[in-house]
């Protein structure tokens, strides 16, 4: 194992500075967006405009926003590339010994780690001192995780067959071990506020959790689980409980304290496939679990009893609950916005397939798919749910409704909305700051919902781009939309989006059409 660093062995400090790339950058006011609307242009007064910018390429959906919310970071095969935010202007170019496979900020967005797994080598850029860069060498152990710990100057690397955690220190170069982890799907977790690190192990085929203190990395607590092969574990928001599941083979979900003891353990049902997915609300109060009878439960944090359970049937027919169906319409730009030769990402929008919502009447019917029987992993039960920062919403996908996006009102425990997509969820993620979800799946839209309505907004890019993930700037302002080879910043006003009134029962909806700036209403049939 080796531990490198370049321009001698002086460590960068922790006052940011601006790379003089940054200040030349703001001072240039070069952005590459593609041009905005003429003033008032398709407003109408309904809402602020979105505001996108040209695709950059991307390998392996490797893009990530700073902390601080100032850079955003991308990988092409052995380059890292850091940008702004704001601009998307160039920073610092980096380049790796080998394909990045993995990569992470710290936590004071002043450095940043590269995974090269196939050589069992992480490199680590900084961004204030660019000719500054350390390289970890896991050499005959191999390497399959790495990540930085909460205070941004350990890396901890888990070797292959998971045999160790080595922990690094940047600062002082020291090393130190974590024996018998385990290989399962979430076995690292740490407190939200950073001080401790929960980690699963196996040992004489038994589970067992070890609980570290992050400043020194001295062991706190360990103790045996009650589970035959432990699947994950993770922390509740305010560091005072621990959740422990168990294998999908068996429904089983233990809540320790921080001192090891154990609180309440929760069990809905055996002899068939157990939990998929688990979520903490941002208050800690509710831990939502999702499981492969594509049922979610809610547990309360006082008495660790279930208090809701969200079904996911087939057929809603609540008339309580609005259903929005994504439609497919004609595209329509109007004749004095039309110039010739027409630009390309205008004549991209124009031959795309344009969309919209409309509200569907109750009871409505989806397409349903029976998960094969002899083959392993099912697409079936709770795959994906994520509560809203506010902790008033959660949102949920049943992989056997693969088109569909649930979101539960979590102060009166019943469904409130659904969302009806055209193509199958590849991913959603909540605004930071807001009740607003943004949606993709897999084509060259993105979708918003927000308590007031929701949009479906055409990315008006040049080619194919299908957005398969995207991720949300800290600020809620942005957010970067990712496809496998390229990806792009939407931008987003401070002003509310929407704009739905109620009209003798019916929903006024703000639909989005080319650019994202211009918006019409649909009042559906009653």
């Amino acid at each position: 194992m080796i531990i490198t660093f370049s321009a001698g062995t002086t460590f960068p400090g922790v006052h940011r500075g601006s790379p003089p790339a940054l200040l030349a950058a703001r001072r240039s006011g070069a952005c590459p967006f593609l041009p905005p609307p003429a003033p008032g242009e398709g407003r109408a007064g309904l809402g602020p405009a979105m505001n996108f910018s040209e695709p950059c390429r991307l390998s392996g959906l490797l893009g990530r926003i700073s902390p601080d919310g100032r850079c955003l970071a991308s990988c092409v095969q052995y380059r890292l590339i850091v940008r702004d935010v704001s601009t998307l202007q160039i920073l610092q170019l980096y380049t790796c010994l080998d394909q990045i496979q993995y990569v992470e900020w710290s936590s004071d967005s002043l450095f940043i780690l590269c995974a090269m797994y196939k050589r069992g080598i992480v490199q680590v850029w900084s961004l204030e001192q660019p000719d500054w860069h350390c390289k970890i060498d896991e050499g005959s152990a191999g390497l399959v995780a790495s990540c930085w710990s909460p205070d941004g100057r350990h890396i901890l690397n888990t070797t292959e067959f998971h045999l160790r955690i080595t922990v690094w220190s940047l600062c002082t170069k020291s090393v130190s071990y974590i024996k018998y982890p385990k290989a399962c799907q979430q076995g690292i977790a740490f407190t939200k506020d950073g001080r401790y690190m929960a980690v699963a192990e196996r040992r004489d085929c038994k589970d067992f959790v070890s609980l570290f203190v992050c400043s020194d990395w001295q062991l706190l607590r360990h103790f045996d689980t009650e589970t035959q092969d432990l699947f994950g574990i993770e922390w509740a928001p305010n560091g005072c409980v621990l959740a422990v599941w168990d294998t999908c083979l068996e429904y089983k979900i233990l809540l320790y304290s921080l001192d090891g003891r154990l609180l309440s353990t929760y069990r809905a049902y055996e002899w068939s496939l157990g939990i998929k997915s688990i979520a903490w609300s941002p208050s800690s109060q509710f831990l939502a679990i999702g499981s492969y009878d594509e049922k979610v439960r809610i547990l309360n944090h006082v008495t660790w009893k279930k208090i809701a359970e969200f079904e996911h049937p087939a057929t809603v027919a609540n008339t309580k609950t609005v259903v929005y169906k994504e439609v497919e319409k004609p595209s329509s730009v109007e004749t004095e916005r039309l110039s010739f030769p027409p630009t390309r990402a205008l004549a991209s929008s124009l031959f795309s397939t344009q969309s919209k919502y409309d509200i569907s009447q109750v009871p409505v019917s989806f397409q349903y798919i029976k998960p094969v029987a002899d083959r392993a992993n099912p697409k079936m039960g709770i795959g994906m749910l994520a509560f809203s920062p506010d902790n008033c919403f959660l949102a949920t996908k049943n992989d056997n409704i693969p088109n569909a996006v649930w979101i539960w009102d979590i102060q009166k425990l019943k469904l409130s909305v659904v969302l009806e997509q055209l193509c199958a969820i590849q991913s959603f993620q909540w605004d930071p700051r807001q009740p607003r979800l943004a949606v993709c799946t897999g084509n060259s839209k993105v979708y918003l919902w927000s308590p007031a309505g929701c949009v479906s907004v055409q990315v008006p890019m040049e080619g194919d781009f299908q957005i398969v993930s995207l991720c949300w700037h800290p600020s809620g302002d942005s957010m970067a939309l990712l496809s496998k080879e390229n990806f792009c910043m939407c931008y987003l006003e401070r002003e509310e989006i929407y704009c739905t009134e109620s009209f003798q029962g019916s929903h006024l909806i703000l639909l989005n059409t080319l650019h994202g700036t211009e918006r019409g209403v649909s009042e559906p049939t009653i």
